[in-house]
């Protein structure tokens, strides 16, 4: 049996240029917390697609939207120390 892959995937598949680099990295790790933080409220929200939300529900998802909005704060406070923050 013959497999038919293209030629340009083979050698664009572990190119170095496709790596992240150190800095963007880093950018990564420092949102980390916030993007936590908004997987969290998506995942509230979600839970409360199929069905009427209870009490719970609403206090889940605001809890949820409080932890993601002062994850956001905190990172938008933290970008004014460090420039070599990537917005």
């Amino acid at each position: 049996m013959n497999h038919i892959v293209t030629v340009q995937d083979a050698v664009t598949a572990f190119a170095d240029f496709m790596e992240p680099t150190a800095a963007e990295l880093d950018a990564i790790e420092l949102e980390m917390p916030a993007i936590l933080a908004d997987v969290a409220l998506i995942d509230a929200q979600i839970a409360t697609l199929d069905r009427t939300p209870s009490e719970l529900d609403a206090r889940r998802v605001r809890r949820a939207r409080r932890r993601a909005l002062t994850a956001r704060r905190d990172l938008a406070n933290q970008g004014g120390t460090d420039a070599s923050v990537v917005a």
